[in-house]
């Protein structure tokens, strides 16, 4: 009895890894999204705030985005709850900056800080969870700690110029979508083997 309890469960499919590759093609779209944005914010090292603003604004809104569908087209709705709320923050946020572009350095350097911190704390918390059902995890750890680190750094030297700021976020950005490009592959490769 016990042995068939446990080739059982070594046969069951882990169903929130099955959940992520199914849409693993989302998470490539919102790493390239933040590869994009990144190497703008070095290929006009003179960009405005204003600019900077309203890519900062694109970027959130196109990652809540790809999160938020990735959350609803899952098919383990317990499973899922921390992408959505991810993915939520990034559609206020990145709407928010449309409505105010004119927002001060300081404020647009608040909710760049709030929400990367927010991020990065429920992507570690999903990859905490994805630990029993994927190797190398450490992919999303790395991205959600990279992008409260970026948070932390953004609070803490709030006096930062313009154009050194820019470059804080393009790094951070090109960094996060690398990481999500390499662990959405990773997800797609896991669909092709379990397929």
């Amino acid at each position: 009895m016990q042995s068939h309890v446990q080739s059982h469960s070594t046969l069951a499919p882990p169903v929130l890894l099955q959940a992520l590759a199914k849409n693993w093609w989302l998470l490539l779209l919102r790493g390239i999204a933040a590869i994009v944005f990144g190497i703008l914010t070095f290929v006009w090292p003179g960009i405005t705030l204003l600019t900077l603003v309203l890519f900062y604004g694109a970027f959130a809104l196109v990652d809540g985005i790809c999160s938020v569908v990735a959350a609803v087209m899952g098919s383990v709705p317990g499973s899922r709850w921390w992408l959505a709320i991810v993915g939520i923050c990034g559609v206020v946020v990145g709407l928010l900056t449309f409505v105010w572009p004119g927002l001060t350095a300081f404020l647009l350097l608040i909710f760049i800080a709030a929400w990367a911190i927010v991020v990065g704390i429920f992507e570690i918390i999903g990859a905490i969870r994805l630990r029993k059902e994927i190797d190398n995890e450490w992919m999303l750890i790395l991205s959600g700690a990279l992008s409260v680190l970026f948070g932390i750094v953004l609070v803490m030297q709030p006096a930062t110029g313009a154009l050194a700021l820019a470059w804080l976020i393009g790094a951070f950005a090109i960094l996060f979508g690398i990481l999500n490009v390499a662990f959405a592959l990773r997800l797609h490769n896991h669909k092709r083997v379990a397929a």
